[in-house]
């Protein structure tokens, strides 16, 4: 028995690179609000970011709405049930589009995700590190791959790598392939996948503008719909930059003028591939706006699609005295 194709993209959606136990709520409150991808691809994109506040990734979002709307108008609302399709629709990889096609069309395609990475590295005891080991290990999983029921196979062994096969403290004596797992064999399972040093995470520098009205209201802005967290709202700001900016706000990046005054205190925020730090200024102004800001009281904020970064830039400033 197939599963639906809609649940499970949004499922594999959802879950690259982020947790289970995450997940789940998110998963329930997308299928109560959109039960059906017609219904998703009639939603607004600020509402489907709304939702998916938390998250991360929010690349994901967008295209997530992208490849609704790509499904309604070019296939009628379903799912083509070939892998080269699948794989030409918004935010569908290689991944994403073999899951689609052996969990929910029954079709012989070996998805690999971080599961099935490790089971197949410690099977075969490959020395190879991450990423350049990645063609090894998925030539060997498609070698593994069942003529049928591919989709239950590829459960199994996602299962398996995430109950028994584990990162660390790997249940070697329990696992139904210990008999043929080289790195069990070796005693040292954990060492595998191999992955390369890691690099050092570099900083980049930023200063938010906090633009207040008398009534409270605050100045808002939505980034860019391509690159990160685009489409998203945030407090106005300079570039994100590798060198810290001086206290003085640079000329060019103040959404309006006015007497800008520093706040005490950072903000740190880490992102997958840098860590943040940003300073705020503050200034009460009144003023016409561009196109693309907007006016929002904080009792307001939960009601916007605030990335967690600005989310933490608000508290700042509303906890501090």
């Amino acid at each position: 028995m197939t599963a639906d194709p809609y649940r499970v993209w949004l499922s594999e959606i959802m879950l690259q690179q982020t947790t289970v136990a995450t997940v789940k709520t998110y998963y329930g409150n997308f299928l109560a609000k959109w039960p059906e991808i017609e219904k998703l691809a009639a939603a607004e994109l600020d509402e489907v970011l709304h939702a998916w506040q938390g998250l991360g990734y929010y690349s994901r979002a967008r295209n997530l709405h992208k490849c609704a709307r790509e499904i309604v108008a070019a296939h009628d609302g379903r799912f083509p049930a070939d892998e080269q399709c699948l794989r030409k629709l918004a935010g569908i990889g290689p991944y994403t589009a073999a899951a689609i096609a052996a969990i929910a069309f029954g079709l012989k395609a070996t998805p690999v995700d971080g599961n099935i990475e490790r089971v197949t590295a410690r099977l075969h005891a490959i020395n190879d590190p991450l990423p350049g080991a990645k063609k090894d290990i998925k030539s060997f999983a498609e070698a593994m791959t069942p003529d049928h029921r591919a989709g239950d196979f590829a459960q199994a062994l996602m299962d398996l790598g995430a109950t028994v096969c584990k990162p660390k403290h790997a249940d070697c004596p329990n696992c139904p392939l210990g008999a043929a797992c080289r790195a069990g064999a070796g005693d040292n399972p954990e060492r595998f996948p191999v992955k390369a040093p890691k690099k050092a995470r570099p900083t980049r520098y930023g200063i938010v503008f906090w633009a207040e009205r008398d009534d409270g209201a605050v100045l808002l802005r939505r980034r860019a719909e391509e690159g990160l967290l685009g489409g998203m709202a945030e407090f106005p700001s300079t570039d994100w930059v590798e060198t810290p900016w001086a206290e003085k706000p640079p000329d060019g990046f103040a959404p309006i003028e006015a007497d800008w005054l520093p706040m005490p205190g950072t903000i740190v925020h880490i992102f997958t591939h840098f860590r943040l730090e940003l300073g705020v200024v503050r200034a009460r102004v009144e003023g016409a706006l561009g196109s693309n800001l907007d006016w929002c009281h904080p009792d307001s904020f939960d009601a916007r699609a605030l990335p967690t970064v600005m989310k933490k830039v608000a508290r700042h400033v509303l906890d501090t005295p």
